[in-house]
């Protein structure tokens, strides 16, 4: 069995679906620590004048003891309208706008409280749109206390997988050796970012899977897979 796992983020960039696509198991990651100024509350999307942030805000007392599904989102501003409009103006042209116009609507619609919630249930929609198939965990459910490289290796040990997928950044931490020792394959994936057709033009990458799904409709996993790392090259290593 095939893992891999992410921190919650807000309108997820299209490398973390590549990702999710080769694998059997996805886990996803509300009981770690909630990170100021990342992709947890926040992400790219593109308008006539390039990129810019959408940005869902947080309370911030105490931030640094909190844990992503701790984090509240503020109350008394108007964020939610404010991310519709912009998606609006941006996308409103766009080719399959109207495809998926409805279920984001519906999103910016509701009351959240919770971030993770509002990553959660954002994260599945998007699965759903690009038809990735994958068995769906929280961490919080888990019941895991390590960190780092032992946090993965012990959500491996957990949920029974034989290969781990880390993103580029897991060099950084990764102790590949207790994993060889726990006879787990350790992968990494160095995502190869797709050119696609964009409104308002030169391409811009590394934008939110939005982006991707406005401007490619029913091609656009294809597109996030195309020149990358597939599933039967893991198998098969």
């Amino acid at each position: 069995m095939i893992l891999t796992a992410q921190q919650p983020a807000y309108l997820p960039w299209i490398g973390l679906f590549h990702k999710i696509s080769l694998a059997d198991l996805f886990c996803y990651m509300d009981d770690v620590q909630y990170q100021v100024n990342d992709f947890n509350n926040r992400n790219k999307v593109k308008g006539p004048n390039g990129a810019f942030w959408l940005t869902v805000p947080i309370y911030r007392k105490n931030h640094l003891d909190l844990k992503i599904k701790e984090a509240k989102i503020v109350d008394n501003q108007p964020w939610q309208s404010k991310h519709w409009k912009s998606l609006l103006s941006c996308y409103s042209k766009a080719p399959f706008f109207s495809l998926y116009a409805d279920f984001l609507e519906d999103v910016y619609q509701r009351d959240w409280t919770y971030l993770s919630e509002l990553n959660d249930h954002c994260m599945k929609l998007f699965l759903d749109m690009l038809d990735i198939k994958v068995e769906y965990h929280k961490m919080s459910n888990l019941n895991i206390l390590t960190k780092k490289s032992d946090l993965v290796l012990d959500m491996c040990l957990k949920l029974n997988a034989s290969t781990f997928i880390f993103g580029k950044l897991g060099r950084d931490y990764a102790d590949t050796s207790k994993f060889e020792d726990s006879n787990i394959k350790v992968v990494f994936q160095d995502y190869c970012h797709p050119k696609y057709s964009q409104l308002f033009g030169e391409f811009e990458s590394h934008l939110s899977i939005i982006d991707l799904l406005f401007n490619c409709g029913p091609n656009s996993k294809e597109v996030l897979m195309s020149g990358n790392l597939t599933r039967d090259k893991i198998i098969g290593s």
